[in-house]
C-alpha cells in the first residue's frame, strides 16, 4: 500500500467533519468520554494555514490530523519548539495500520526542516488503551495536567485530565 501524507484542501473539509464523526461514534462504544464536535471555521482555519493533514493510502483517504506549534493551555511553561499533533482520526476500514507510526515518522521529518525539537500530544489521562498505544508508538509519557482554562480549545476538553506525549528530537 502507497501512503503519502498531504495538506487537507477546503474540498475536504466535509470528508474531515465525517471522520470526526466516525470518531465521535467509535469513542461513544469503547470509553466512557467523546469528542463533542469541533467548529468548522477552526478546521477550516487549520486548512487554510496548512495544519490539517490527510493520509492517502492508494489515493483513498485514509486518516486524517491536525497540528499546531503552539499549545500552551496544555503545555504550560514546556509550550515550545515543538509540534503538536491533535485528532488523529483512522477511517474504520483501516484500522491496524499504524498511521500514529506514519505521523510520527512525517512529524520528525517536518521537524528536522524546520527546527523544531519535540513531536507532542495528549489524550484523556484514564484512557489507559490510547495511553500504551502512544508509548507503544515510541512517545514518552511525560506527566498529566488539568484542564482549568480551556478558553479556545474544543468543549471536551473542560474540566479534564490530559496525559502529555511527547518524542525528543
Amino acid at each position: 500500500m502507497q501512503l503519502q501524507v498531504q495538506n487537507s484542501l477546503s474540498a475536504d473539509i466535509d470528508t474531515i467533519f465525517g471522520f470526526y464523526n466516525m470518531a465521535i461514534a467509535h469513542q461513544k462504544k469503547v470509553f466512557n468520554k467523546h469528542w463533542q464536535g469541533f467548529s468548522r471555521e477552526m478546521v477550516q482555519t487549520e486548512i487554510d494555514e496548512n495544519r490539517q493533514y490527510k493520509i492517502l493510502a492508494d489515493g483513498t483517504v485514509a486518516c486524517v490530523f491536525a497540528v499546531t506549534f503552539n499549545d500552551q493551555l496544555i503545555w504550560g511553561e514546556r509550550d515550545h519548539d515543538a509540534i503538536y499533533i491533535h485528532r488523529i482520526v483512522t477511517h474504520p476500514a483501516f484500522r491496524g495500520y499504524s498511521f500514529v507510526k506514519e505521523i510520527i515518522k512525517w512529524a520528525k521529518v517536518f521537524a528536522a526542516e524546520n527546527g523544531i525539537k519535540f513531536i507532542r500530544m495528549d489524550t484523556w489521562a484514564d484512557n489507559e488503551k490510547l495511553l500504551a498505544y502512544y508509548t507503544g508508538c515510541g512517545f514518552d509519557y511525560v506527566g498529566v495536567v488539568s484542564m482549568e482554562k480551556t478558553d479556545g480549545l474544543p468543549k471536551h476538553y473542560e474540566g479534564i485530565s490530559l496525559s502529555l506525549f511527547e518524542i525528543a528530537l
